[in-house]
């Protein structure tokens, strides 16, 4: 097995991976603030660590993988004008802060679970850790780099950046966000432009309040990250992970405060997918090109030519090295869709196929290239984490794969052993690590049920050669978009359009 090494955006150079503690692995994951329903953008965070997750216990790692929903405090920098996104959007529906919570917290399940992304070991919220977040801003006022005014708290991030390389993750200059953060006509009450609430003052119609030590207010949105992680992985953790739309303020700022808490950095390896962007363009509401996942899934939004299954989606994120930018367009998850299909239709082949006996027939050249392609799918997973090319491997394998079922390859072309390996690389990388499932429908468990009773429904009538039942079985299915496929060996297996 190959050494791990991964991008570090802290360092902008690929290290070898070395945990903390041998064996184990700490991952801490950005979560979603829960004021809205999550969109095609979050879906690519959360299945590239789902895959990262996946392959470091490929690896033997045992993996906490923790993960926050942050359900308060979530706020752009605007003085005494913040309002947290939580608050304002539960008033605009006219919901109980936590009932608003409650319906998209379970919509973001929702769409993790259709996209077969493992459960994180923790999945902590901002509003069940307000003592910790309250305990980590009195330690950093302890230190003299937070400061109260008016019942808010302020990071003093010119005073830590004497001392410390702000914004080493960022790229950005302090004097350079001095010079050009706006400035709030005289209500901001921060002594720099650049500092950033651990604590704000709520104001009366503000519904989300907790007492604190400064008087009833709500968290930043920075601190509950800090808090967490170090809760339930330690002062310093091995990877925390995220957008790279996270790395400032966010995450800059998860730096600054934790450093000065602890007394020193809490991360070793930080790790930022890419954007999803639409014609060139992030998604945002401003561009007002956000696809909801329920829209993506039903197909129900204008910019989408059909629904598309979370497999589909989630193939089409990782055919994309996750640190490239990701275009979106009908024509690449179409494009992807009739991939996807070709490639598990090829492993589905695979598993019925016999292995054949070893014989002298074997061609040399093809066993070893087929071994090739199936000893570098961990290469590649171990250089970064470059799903892209074990995909493309696996597309390298499988015109083999359906030569020898069409029969215009000898069954016996590759020995034995490399059948094997060949199953075992696609069952591994396929499904365990890349984490792919059919193309059913979501949810369709029950369906299958029925679908397998009408097929034995439809083999007993061609076995009576009760062929109009048979042809109107078929045909009646595919007109509800079931294809069937008679196979040689007398199965018969079936595709949803």
């Amino acid at each position: 097995m190959p050494e791990l090494h991964f991008h570090n955006s802290y360092t902008r150079q690929k290290e070898k991976f070395e945990s903390i503690t041998p064996g184990y692995a700490g991952l801490y994951v950005c979560g979603p603030t829960v004021s809205g329903e999550s969109h095609l953008g979050h879906a690519r965070p959360y299945i590239t660590f789902d895959v990262v997750q996946r392959y470091l216990k490929h690896l033997g790692y045992k993996v906490r993988y923790v993960r926050n929903i942050t359900d308060a405090g979530h706020f752009e920098e605007e003085g005494r004008e913040a309002v947290d996104k939580v608050d304002e959007k539960a008033k605009l529906e006219r919901l109980e802060p936590m009932e608003l919570v409650h319906k998209y917290t379970t919509l973001f399940h929702n769409g993790m679970r259709l996209f077969n992304c493992d459960d994180p070991a923790i999945e902590p919220t901002a509003t069940g850790h307000i003592i910790e977040q309250i305990t980590m801003i009195e330690t950093i006022m302890e230190h003299g780099y937070a400061y109260e005014v008016n019942g808010s708290v302020y990071f003093d991030v010119k005073k830590y950046a004497e001392h410390h390389p702000y914004g080493k993750l960022s790229g950005r200059i302090i004097d350079d966000q001095l010079e050009t953060t706006r400035d709030l006509d005289g209500q901001d009450e921060k002594r720099n432009k650049v500092d950033f609430a651990l604590w704000k003052n709520a104001p009366p119609e503000h519904i989300m309040r907790w007492k604190s030590p400064w008087g009833e207010g709500f968290p930043g949105w920075h601190i509950e990250c800090s808090a967490m992680s170090s809760k339930y992985l330690g002062e310093t953790f091995d990877i925390h992970g995220g957008g790279m739309d996270l790395i400032f303020p966010h995450h800059e700022s998860e730096i600054a405060q934790s450093t000065i808490a602890h007394g020193h950095p809490p991360v070793r390896y930080w790790m930022h997918n890419n954007m999803i962007t639409i014609n060139g363009k992030k998604m945002g509401k401003s561009y007002n090109n956000v696809i909801k996942l329920s829209e993506l899934f039903s197909g129900n939004h204008p910019m989408l030519e059909q629904p598309y299954h979370p497999m589909v989606v989630r193939f089409y994120i990782l055919q994309t090295h996750y640190r490239s930018t990701l275009d979106f367009s009908n024509e690449a998850l179409q494009g992807s869709e009739r991939a996807f299909r070709r490639l598990w239709e090829a492993y589905e082949v695979l598993q019925k196929l016999p292995t054949p006996p070893d014989t002298d027939a074997a061609d040399l050249e093809l066993d070893t290239q087929v071994t090739k392609w199936c000893n570098e799918c961990d290469e590649f997973m171990c250089d970064d984490f470059n799903t892209a090319k074990v995909i493309a491997n696996l597309f390298e394998i499988a015109p083999t794969i359906n030569g020898i079922k069409g029969g215009t390859i000898p069954k016996n072309i590759i020995s034995s052993q490399t059948y094997q390996l060949v199953r075992n690389t696609f069952k591994t990388f396929l499904e365990d690590i890349l984490g792919m499932q059919p193309l059913q429908p979501p949810q369709s468990g029950k369906l299958d049920k029925v679908l397998s009773l009408l097929i034995e429904i439809r083999n007993d009538a061609k076995k009576r050669k009760d062929f109009a039942t048979s042809d109107q079985i078929r045909n009646k299915l595919t007109e509800t978009g079931v294809l069937l496929k008679d196979e040689k060996d007398g199965s018969v297996s079936y595709t949803v359009e």
